[in-house]
């Protein structure tokens, strides 16, 4: 009896192994129709911040009119700086751009969700190994928001050979992705490796598997009907080792348009929309409302904002007033009103950005490129940035110190 037993019991954990973990039952957010449903049975209303260009570079967030994508701000910094330097100023913006102290603030304020965009390759070698200082960079970011009790969204912004066909998937200028076997491989393999390394934690909302993808003006005859294949495929690949979580399917044509996807494909599924500088009135989202009714699935504004703090106040009220979750995008950029920090401008900074750029000719003084690099890397720390306010009134947050 002992004897079959142990046959048994090792049968059934093969059985086990062969289907990956037991799902986290009761732990996770999952969703019910329309609604986000949190481990206590209450409705979770997600009011979120992306958390830019700290693990994937954007150049205007820099100043920057040339150099837009990672690959070009990086090649920005090494003309400035030399390889070696850059190197140096990379470790210590990633290192501090975002901290604990930021994570601990936007829970203060009353967000209660952070997106984080990443670029594939902090985190993936073109071989497709899984090395690089993005998983410490974001494991420690995750550690935090726990701490804090926020949820965290990790957004592919950078798919490998690019899914977008613009500066700021860091492709070739096309969505290679959706051409290139190799490529469709390597983003699978990178999400997988990322549920596995996240399988089960309850500060994980979900993944938002690809941002904006295939731009209105690429091929989109062709490319939209490999959008909800690729899909159903790295939903599957992620359900194998995290099961349970919900995934974020994201519209073509720069997350504007449903239309290429159908009914949901499995549970747990939540299909989110990028808008800008649009009308706060019902017409601006209605194509989206339908689709969520037609399928009873809910829906999440993944970015928006980058206006003024009274179009920030209309379309989340349009929004919320539809049952749709928000994630304003940005927390934090250089100079400007429209984040929830603004970084200031360092000295000298118009005329080091314009060298690095490529728009000056003339190289500025090394003290004057110490020291507005010094100046910035200081000035990003949030102890130094400008909280504004009013923007956080506009979405409904805490509207003073």
């Amino acid at each position: 009896m002992r004897l079959l037993f142990a046959l048994l019991s090792t049968a059934l954990l093969a059985v086990l192994a062969l289907c990956g973990p037991a799902p986290a039952q009761g732990r996770l957010v999952h969703i019910e129709g329309k609604n986000f449903i949190e481990p206590d049975g209450s409705i979770l209303h997600i009011k979120g911040i992306n958390l830019g260009n700290w693990l994937m570079p954007e150049g205007y967030m820099f100043k920057f009119e040339t150099a837009k994508a990672p690959r070009q701000i990086y090649g920005a910094f090494d003309r400035l700086l030399g390889p070696e330097r850059a190197a140096f100023f990379w470790s210590e913006f990633r290192g501090g751009y975002i901290a604990r102290d930021d994570i601990r603030f936007i829970k203060s304020v009353g967000f209660n969700t952070v997106r984080i965009p990443i670029h594939y390759a902090l985190f993936m070698s073109d071989e497709g190994v899984m090395t690089g200082e993005g998983w410490t960079l974001l494991d420690r970011a995750i550690g935090w928001a726990r701490e804090a009790g926020l949820y965290v969204i990790i957004d592919l912004h950078a798919a490998p050979g690019g899914q977008t066909g613009i500066n700021h998937d860091d492709g070739p200028g096309y969505p290679l992705m959706f051409y290139v076997p190799r490529d469709r491989d390597l983003t699978i393999r990178l999400w997988r490796a990322i549920a596995q390394a996240h399988a089960g934690d309850p500060t994980i909302l979900g993944y938002d598997l690809l941002n904006e993808p295939i731009a209105p003006y690429h091929d989109t005859p062709t490319l939209n009907p490999r959008l909800e294949p690729f899909y159903e495929r790295a939903t599957t690949e992620i359900r194998a080792v995290d099961p349970g979580r919900i995934v974020f399917l994201a519209g073509g044509q720069w997350s504007s348009s449903f239309d290429m996807l159908g009914p949901p494909f499995a549970p747990n599924l939540a299909y989110t929309y990028h808008l800008f500088w649009a009308s706060t009135k019902r017409d601006s989202i209605q194509r989206h409302l339908d689709f969520s009714a037609r399928h009873d699935v809910p829906l999440f504004l993944g970015e928006t904002g980058e206006l003024t703090d009274r179009w920030n106040e209309g379309f989340r009220k349009l929004n919320e007033a539809n049952g749709i979750g928000w994630a304003f995008w940005t927390y934090k950029n250089l100079d400007t009103p429209s984040t929830v920090v603004s970084i200031g401008k360092p000295e000298g900074w118009d005329e080091v950005a314009a060298y690095a750029d490529g728009r000056r000719a003339t190289r500025p003084s090394e003290a004057t490129i110490t020291r507005a690099l010094q100046e910035y890397l200081d000035g990003m720390r949030l102890a130094n940035c400008t909280v504004r306010w009013s923007y956080l009134a506009s979405l409904g947050l805490k509207s003073a110190p």
